[in-house]
């Protein structure tokens, strides 16, 4: 295969070179295991992946194992492999997928769903796992895993939380497979055994006509029913340190990224992320300085990020980011977080992280009213916001970006108004503190809710596309009476799509199959989205798109990714569904008592929090 050739025909050919600073390539023949990291997606949306550059540093440490990377090929690249017959293969060693041992993706948004088939498709592999025979196993893992059932005719086992120690065992059985010559289903049998893992050959499921569960059951004796979630043991101790790989391209996310910590227990009950996540892990601020040092002696990044779910609530954030700016800010880096609380300490600590650039702030209500905010738990009120944003216009400040949603839960017209009234009040704000109106910006980004499993709002299905076009209606018409807002929307039609496929069950492997043969992929990229083709894949295969987006169940239902919480209690999500509907609040599990949400007792960890907070107080 004579990749040069292609690369010389390609428009972006660095998306396929991969020989970056600190990239990795091991001789082929002397690493018994060898496994492929599938992203399916461009180049660089994958490579601003932390997990990624985790997983590839952990596997390529080991003496006897290799883990190389493979992204989805571009539109123009795609065409030339199926013109030449050459099959997708990885950067490093620019070997096809099925001379891999094994072939993992990472499940990062459902709408990437349709690449995962055609990068199957492209590496010469057959799609559907009973089909075949002997190596590579093809593994999923990623927050999609936590409902893996739309994908379990593709794939062959899948991994349930955090990879770093799980990874290790799953080489030992391969090492042991490929040594002693092992079936593909004594292979599969024995990764099996291993806690997190789900091989869903060895479990026959069942569904009413609704998409209730009835029946899951292990045709195996001694597997689980229900699954746990892996938690990493050495990310405290730095040994989940991300590789520092420098692309030769400019990347969604192009900066050196240090963890802080894993988990959040804000309990925002619309968030998957905070419900699978948790416990809360912070590092101590000592190891994050030091990580930070190692990742930037071997680079030239210009921007650190303490990255987390919510990294305004690490308890030295401050003290951690100011000695990164006193070490780096002559060298004109700068330091950013993903996230700010909405109050003056967020604005104090933004104003001290931009000593080297100025950004936009951006902060995140959700929601219009203070009704909605508490349906949704979000702890956050009007005059938090105001206390905020006036605090960033007096720092000098003059765009303020806000996020919301609509098409929550028990949602109104007037919440919907609701959020370009309070974005009115931001900028008027901006106006009282003396920003020009020539300058003063406040962007107002709404997107759609979608209601993800393993969250309190899990048996609650989208709003229609009509209901969604409406509410943009309404704030369409407020936003065009003030010239000092900006307005951007989602597509109504990609969150059904999400909807669909998020709380989708075993049946609608066939739908995503049927998409695929139809030409689907790059769906969460509006230039390539065909919500038409996907409308076409559920009618043909006996389901209605929106329809299935929107089904409801009741509390009593047996949900199809129920035995997937990795932890988390169903009676905690049903009663933090029922405190929804009253409006009720529940605090933050870290600074008041157990919440019991089930993760602690059944992964049998406590929360690791630093700052000198005691957790034996806090769970009591």
């Amino acid at each position: 295969m004579n990749i040069a050739k292609l690369l010389a025909l390609v428009q972006k050919p660095a998306r396929y070179l991969g020989n970056e600073l600190n990239a990795v390539k091991k001789t082929w023949e002397q690493n018994l295991v060898k496994i492929a990291f599938c992203f399916p997606d461009l180049y660089e949306v994958g490579m601003s992946h932390l997990g990624l550059r985790i997983l590839y540093e952990t596997v390529n440490r080991r003496d006897d194992a290799l883990l190389e990377r493979v992204f989805a090929p571009a539109e123009d690249m795609e065409k030339l492999l199926r013109e030449k017959g050459y099959f997708l293969f990885s950067l490093e060693n620019k070997k096809p997928l099925g001379e891999f041992d094994l072939v993992g993706f990472t499940l990062q948004y459902e709408l990437s769903y349709s690449n995962i088939l055609n990068m199957l498709e492209l590496g010469g592999l057959e799609l559907f796992a009973e089909k075949r025979r002997g190596w590579p196993l093809v593994m999923a893992g990623g927050p999609g895993a936590f409902n893996p059932e739309p994908l379990a005719d593709f794939i062959d086992f899948f991994v349930l939380g955090e990879g770093e120690e799980v990874l290790a065992e799953i080489i030992e059985v391969v090492k042991e497979a490929k040594v002693k010559g092992w079936e593909r289903n004594d292979t599969l049998l024995a990764l099996a055994q291993i806690p997190g893992i789900y091989v869903p050959k060895f479990y026959r499921v069942s569904y009413d006509e609704a998409g209730r569960l009835i029946e899951f059951m292990p045709l195996k004796k001694d597997l689980p029913v229900e699954f746990t979630k892996r938690i990493s043991q050495g990310f405290l101790s730095g040994h989940s340190l991300p590789a520092p790989i420098v692309p030769y391209l400019d990347i969604v996310h192009n900066r050196a990224m240090v963890e802080i910590m894993r988990g959040c227990s804000r309990g925002c009950r619309f968030c998957q992320a905070g419900m699978i996540y948790r416990p809360v892990r912070e590092k101590t601020p000592e190891l994050v300085l030091a990580e930070a040092e190692k990742i930037m002696e071997k680079t030239g990044y210009e921007e650190i990020s303490l990255a987390s779910l919510s990294s305004g609530d690490y308890p030295y954030i401050r003290e951690v980011a100011k000695k990164l700016l006193d070490k780096y800010q002559e060298a004109g880096v700068n330091v950013s977080l993903p996230s700010l609380r909405i109050d003056s300490f967020a604005v104090d600590l933004a104003s001290e992280l931009q000593r080297v650039r100025k950004a936009t702030l951006t902060f995140a209500p959700e929601a219009g009213t203070q009704r909605m905010r508490d349906i949704i738990n979000k702890g956050v009120t009007e005059e938090d916001l105001i206390n905020t944003v006036t605090a960033a216009f007096k720092a000098g400040w003059q765009a303020i970006k806000l996020y919301f949603m609509i098409g929550l839960p028990y949602e109104t017209d007037e919440d919907v108004a609701g959020i370009i009234h309070l974005a009115q009040k931001v900028a008027d704000i901006g106006v009282k503190e003396g920003v020009s109106r020539g300058r003063l910006k406040v962007t107002v980004s709404v997107s759609n809710f979608v209601p993800k499993p393993h969250t309190p709002f899990q048996w609650l299905g989208i709003i229609s596309a009509e209901e969604i076009k409406r509410r943009q209606g309404i704030l369409e018409k407020l936003a065009k009476k003030d010239r000092r807002l900006s307005l951007k929307m989602h597509d109504y039609r990609t969150s059904l799509l999400e909807a669909a496929l998020s709380r989708a069950d075993r049946r609608i492997g066939r739908v995503i199959y049927r998409a695929h043969k139809l030409g689907a992929k790059f769906d969460g990229w509006q230039e390539y989205f065909n919500y038409e083709l996907w409308q076409k894949a559920f009618l043909e295969e006996g389901f209605d798109l929106e329809a299935y987006a929107r089904r409801s169940f009741s509390l009593d239902d047996r949900l199809p990714w129920e035995p997937f919480a990795g932890g988390i209690s169903q009676r905690f999500l049903k009663k933090e569904y029922r405190d929804a509907m009253a409006g009720k609040n529940t605090a933050d599990c870290r600074e008041g008592k157990c919440t019991g949400c089930g993760v602690c007792p059944a992964l049998e960890i406590s929360p690791v929090l630093t700052g000198g907070r005691k957790v034996d107080e806090i769970l009591t």
